[in-house]
């Protein structure tokens, strides 16, 4: 949603830029001011795509979005031996974490349990365990 009302905004603020460039260089012979107008508009918009490309370049590398959980997470599993093997962190939304925890044990503890060790962590909205043996 932010992304489509940056989108709008930066539409409506190259509009105003093309018309006051048009207005100006029609009005005083400011010829210049065109294309002075259309650099900027440009700016304008490569700042915008910076911006967004920033924002969900991690989503859709699927890059770990809090490194801080993780350990946390790590730190949970294998208190009792147990490996964690694989981990999946995305951001559901705002202050909102999924998780899919993959956990080898040589004594495995039900999916249940595993769960239980991380309700701790508020961040966690929704967790997926897979338990291995191992």
């Amino acid at each position: 949603m932010r992304a489509a009302l940056v989108h709008v905004i930066a539409d409506a603020a190259v509009s105003v830029l093309v018309i006051g460039g048009l207005s100006l260089a029609w009005g005083f012979g400011w010829v210049w001011m065109d294309p002075l107008a259309g650099i900027i508009g440009a700016g304008v918009i490569a700042n915008w795509s910076y911006g967004l490309l920033r924002d969900t370049g991690a989503i859709l590398l699927d890059m770990n979005p809090d490194q801080t959980v993780t350990r946390r997470i790590r730190e949970a599993i294998e208190a009792d031996g147990s490996r964690l093997a694989d981990l999946h962190l995305w951001r559901l939304g705002p202050g909102h974490l999924g998780a899919i925890v993959s956990v080898v044990a040589d004594k495995p503890h039900s999916p249940d349990e595993y769960r239980a060790r991380l309700a701790h962590l508020p961040a966690l909205s929704h967790v997926t365990v897979e338990v291995l043996i191992g």
